[in-house]
């Protein structure tokens, strides 16, 4: 039996300890004893002798960040403070509170409370204005402090002090840090309800992700059969390789090749096999939808399933990223996370996207990626550099730009806390379209949101470069009086995406995550056209060249 290793990297962090330098020539060692004198002598110098006093920690670290950004982005020292992230990104939990956090305008804003933690039992809400957190004042300006301030060792406490706008009032939480684990699998279930496709989003990849996967799949086919799945790893940044090869087992036949990872030395060529009897059969089919936030251990089961023709891609094109990092401890809890591969799909392709190398003084030597053609095990053509490309691409995207403005300035979000504040006991299903269309427009108008469409805007850059030309100034003048009502206009014409964001807002609220994700699901052409896709085995079985399913 073929055996794996146990830690591999995502977009952000990921672990496996390796050290020791890979010799290119015998001078070496040599370069780097008398550079790291240079270095020293450089740093001492400095420290002691600068005209005004250098703090020698920050003075030192910033030589390093700044050696280390001559090479690829993800090769990155990761200092005490950040040093709880491996934890949370390799074990899928922290010690915190159970809130998510992110901009809505210019606040530092709640917008997820975790089912059962702290947070959740003692009133936090989603929509409170984190303001201070940890005696700190909480801004736009240090909003990558707030993680920080927040997590800490299960049992002890931190105060947060919100605004919540609809009471018009600031309060205080004293809430005391537990263990906050994290789900890989943020929803699952049979999609739709009535059918026997399940449904399953995949977020994250740490260490419980396969069990999850595996858990999840044999709850649900002992409700009814399981005839198709929709896997869906859009926005999952990567995670652990261990537990992608696991996913892939769920899937794939025993003793199939899922990837491969080449570092600086040739005979370093490692090679990862799916080791187990898939619990899914062949005659189950798989939809993966990805796009360009699926990266890494997203992009390794893409890739697997893909080329050994498992699994039907839909979608957009994946991040890219066909890198691998490991991470080697260093003194006084910090680490340092390095590039030390590049990972190939079964077929042989590596899909990463930018060549970190090229114009690079530094990096000498490198192995380049070709645009090359490879072949699945059916024979399909696939192709490395760039992602993984779909064998379908659908796109889903936010259309309008008063959509896309209402969005950024968080009006959706601020309609349903103003919404779930002033009938907190609705019942969401009975709530009708129009009726809360229509709420929503008024909305707007109290809030005396001013929309501007791109038209305008450029027209009004056109009347002022015609200030001299009084004839082609006056027509333009008259086409903007014409975009009078435009605004209107525009609702009507994107009523239906405005509803889709209103709605999924709504369905936080009143019936949490779960019902969010059930609620978009219903308005999600990618999803939809993934379940059109099972449904007609012929199609199926022609996008995977197939003859049989």
């Amino acid at each position: 039996m073929k055996k794996k290793l146990l830690w591999i990297p995502g977009l952000v962090l990921f672990v496996v300890i390796v050290t020791g330098f890979y010799s290119r020539s015998g001078d070496i060692y040599f370069e780097i004893a008398k550079n790291l004198d240079l270095l020293g002598r450089v740093y001492k110098e400095i420290s002691f002798n600068y005209v005004d006093e250098v703090d020698p920690e920050k003075f030192l670290r910033a030589g390093i960040q700044g050696m280390l950004s001559s090479l690829d982005p993800y090769t990155i020292f990761i200092d005490e403070k950040k040093i709880e992230d491996i934890d949370l990104i390799t074990n899928g939990k922290y010690g915190g509170v159970g809130i998510s956090i992110g901009l809505r305008g210019e606040e530092v804003t709640v917008v997820e409370v975790m089912d059962g933690y702290a947070a959740q039992r003692q009133g936090i809400q989603i929509g409170d204005i984190i303001i201070e957190a940890g005696g700190s004042a909480i801004s736009v300006d240090n909003i990558d402090d707030v993680s920080s301030l927040v997590k800490g060792e299960p049992g002890t406490t931190v105060e947060l002090k919100v605004l919540r706008y609809e009471l018009m009032d600031t309060l205080s939480f004293n809430l005391i840090r537990e263990e906050v684990i994290v789900k890989n699998i943020t929803y699952s279930g049979f999609f739709p309800e009535n059918s026997g496709n399940v449904y399953i989003k995949l977020s994250n990849f740490s260490r419980a992700a396969s069990d999850e996967i595996k858990k999840t799949i044999k709850e649900l086919k002992e409700q009814k059969p399981v005839k198709s799945i929709v896997l869906d790893l859009r926005g999952n940044p990567g995670g652990l390789l261990d537990i992608a090869i696991d996913i892939c087992d769920k899937f794939l036949a025993r003793d199939l090749l899922v990837v491969s990872t080449r570092g600086r030395d040739v005979s370093s060529e490692k090679k990862y096999y799916s080791v187990e009897e898939p619990i899914i059969g062949n005659e189950v089919g798989i939809v993966v939808l990805i796009n360009g936030g699926s990266a890494s251990a997203s992009e390794i089961v893409a890739g697997a399933l893909q080329d050994h023709d498992r699994a039907v891609i839909l979608g957009t094109k994946s991040f890219g990223k066909g890198l691998v990092q490991t991470i080697t401890p260093l003194s006084y809890n910090t680490s340092l996370k390095i590039t030390t591969a590049k990972y190939y799909t079964p077929s042989g392709r590596c899909i990463q996207m930018i060549d970190y190398s090229e114009g690079s003084d530094v990096i000498i030597n490198p192995t380049l990626e070709k645009e090359q053609k490879f072949f699945t095990d059916n024979k399909r053509e696939v192709y490395a550099k760039g992602g993984i490309t779909p064998d379908t691409t659908v796109e889903f995207n936010i259309n309008g730009e008063l959509t896309k403005e209402l969005l950024a300035k968080g009006l959706f979000f601020k309609f349903a806390n103003n919404y779930f504040f002033n009938s907190p006991d609705a019942d969401y299903s009975g709530i009708k379209d129009e009726k809360l269309f229509n709420e929503f427009a008024e909305y707007l108008s109290e809030e005396e949101f001013k929309y501007t469409s791109q038209t305008e805007i450029e027209i009004d850059n056109l009347i002022k470069g015609a200030a001299d030309k009084e004839e082609i100034r006056d027509e333009l003048i008259k086409i903007k009086g014409e975009l009078k009502g435009l605004f209107e206009k525009e609702m009507q014409i994107y009523k239906s995406e405005i509803l889709r964001e209103i709605r999924a807002e709504l369905a936080a609220r009143y019936l949490g995550l779960e019902g969010r994700i059930e609620e978009q699901l219903n308005s999600d052409l990618q999803v939809q056209t993934a379940l059109d896709i099972l449904s007609k085995i012929e199609i199926y079985n022609k996008f995977l060249n197939v003859a049989v399913r």
